[in-house]
């Protein structure tokens, strides 16, 4: 089954689209090495997958990012992509992590949905986390931010190395209220049966199909999901201008060279002496 990719369909008769999200190898790069609890893992996995989503839907050119910060064990999760469904992730843990839902994850906190388009204004919605499930937050976000009914239903796999993350989305059409309200009903049903297994491991045309046989869903050309970290040697070498060359050169005396891990790949970059003085001519 091909995996890492991103489904739209829309229904010939009903006045609602939906999405289809399916992620293994990008999940799996995402949360490689990090040591993360499996609550942590399968919390970035369903934020991955919104990440995907909503990126679809909120039709933009440029970046975004979703990030979920509160007062819990885990001090923020974010999901940094952009339009090309280039994406990237990292949790922060401030205590031991015990529970699994959102609030006991996060504690009292909010979701901040950052929109950077390559051209216009920058957008940024802020939604406080009053639910249980992700799932749950996010649907309250469309509901506040643009009145649409929306329905999403998350599913994890965090085995070590074959992690999967999957996402069904469901949402009205802004046209027919009354009859986009029954339509709606009537799809979130029959998407309601969808199991945890099916979700992860059955490829989008059977779930599908198995979901809406009756309703013939029109499913538009996937689009491929990828981790891309974004990190460079470049990019570091700026941020270690912001540090001054004889601090750096200090550094580098007592440590031998300057280490800086990128926090979200690993990757490290090391810089001796005469790296630093290239820096600064």
């Amino acid at each position: 089954m091909q995996q890492d990719l991103l489904h739209r369909y829309l229904f010939d008769n009903l006045d609602v689209r939906g999405e289809l999200v399916q992620i293994e190898n990008a999940y799996n790069e995402m949360i490689a090495n990090h040591n993360y609890p499996d609550a942590v893992k399968a919390l970035l996995g369903e934020l991955l997958v919104a990440t995907c989503l909503l990126t679809a839907t909120l039709k933009f050119e440029g970046e975004i990012a979703v990030q979920l910060q509160g007062d819990g064990p885990v001090k923020y999760a974010v999901i940094n992509g952009d339009d090309k469904q280039n994406m990237r992730g990292i949790a922060r843990l401030q205590s031991e992590v015990t529970g699994s839902t959102v609030k006991e994850l996060i504690g009292q906190g909010y979701m901040v949905i950052t929109i950077t388009p390559t051209k216009g204004e920058r957008y940024q919605g802020i939604v406080p986390l009053e639910h249980e499930t992700l799932s749950e937050c996010i649907e309250a976000y469309f509901e506040q931010s643009e009145q649409l009914k929306t329905r999403l239903w998350f599913a994890t796999d965090t085995t070590e190395g074959n992690a999967k993350a999957s996402g069904l989305f469901l949402q009205v059409l802004p046209v027919d209220k009354q009859k986009s309200i029954e339509d709606f009903a009537h799809l979130e049903a029959l998407s309601h049966t969808i199991k945890d297994e099916e979700l992860l491991e059955l490829d989008a045309n059977t779930v599908l199909t198995r979901l809406y046989h009756e309703d013939n869903p029109r499913v538009f050309e996937p689009q491929s999901i990828q981790f891309k970290c974004g990190c460079t040697r470049e990019k570091t070498m700026t941020a270690l201008v912001n540090i001054g060359q004889q601090a750096l050169l200090d550094d580098v005396a007592e440590h031998g060279e300057i280490k800086i891990s990128c926090h979200y790949c690993l990757k490290d970059y090391l810089f001796d002496e005469q790296d630093v003085k290239n820096i600064f001519n």
